[in-house]
């Protein structure tokens, strides 16, 4: 059992104040989460043109927060952020002491957080030869998407995608940005807790493990959707304005 977090925010200028706000929903979501994991935590911030700053560390999340390398990855959060994603760990394979094996985890250009358990992730790496830099089973759902580049195959990227992760025998719920198309996020669930909420105010898309996560993070009553399970879902911060909490395109797993 893992924690997620993430928000999705079109691409525009905000205040000082918005972004504080933002950042501080980021925190206490992380920290909400701890529940979840207090094994390991980590936080990526990616910009729009690709750039991502990840922390993570051993610790648990009330521990993480309070350290200067969160404090810099956070720092970096200004008009070209269009996500945060945020992880709470409890470990089912690979040491929370090398710290490759603590999320979130960079495959190629995949940025990528996961809750859950995957049984085959040795025989894929076998057989397909993909690269692997530690020994988390979660790695290997952003190494098959990593195989696929986003900027390609002429509108059958979301099929490609299915067929890679259709591979993986297990449960999850994940939240991934391809580097290479950074205002992207996909949202995959299977028979494990992930939910949203989209505030208008912000143009911001907002993601938990546990409702009731946002609702303490936010300090109020908002509202919130659990996403399908057996389902992949892509959400584009370009276009959060006119699709709010609906995704760009979604596909069965």
């Amino acid at each position: 059992m893992c924690g997620l977090t993430g928000i999705l925010l079109y691409p525009t200028h905000r205040s000082a104040a918005e972004w504080r706000e933002i950042t501080d929903i980021a925190t206490a979501n992380l920290l909400a989460n701890e529940e979840r994991g207090r094994e390991a935590a980590g936080v990526a911030v990616i910009q729009a043109d690709g750039r991502c700053r990840i922390f993570k560390q051993p610790v648990p999340a009330s521990e993480l927060i309070a350290m200067a390398g969160y404090q810099r990855v956070l720092a970096t959060v200004g008009d070209d952020t269009v996500c945060i994603l945020g992880h709470t760990r409890f470990p089912t394979k690979g040491s929370r002491w090398r710290n490759v094996n603590n999320h979130p985890l960079l495959a190629g250009h995949v940025v990528g957080v996961h809750n859950g358990v995957i049984s085959n992730d040795d025989a894929i790496f076998a057989r397909l030869g993909l690269p692997r830099a530690g020994e988390v089973d979660s790695e290997i759902i952003f190494r098959l998407q990593d195989t696929i580049n986003p900027l390609q195959h002429n509108g059958r990227y979301p099929a490609l995608v299915q067929e890679r992760i259709n591979l993986l025998a297990g449960v999850f719920a994940t939240l991934s940005v391809d580097l290479r198309k950074p205002t992207r996020l996909l949202a995959l669930k299977q028979l494990r807790p992930l939910c949203l909420h989209y505030e208008q105010e912000w143009q911001a898309l907002f993601f938990s493990s546990r409702y009731a996560f946002l609702r303490h993070a936010f300090g109020r009553a908002v509202i919130t959707e659990a996403l399908e399970s057996g389902h992949g879902f892509y959400f584009d911060a370009q276009q959060l304005p006119q699709n709010g909490n609906q995704p760009a395109s979604s596909f069965a797993l």
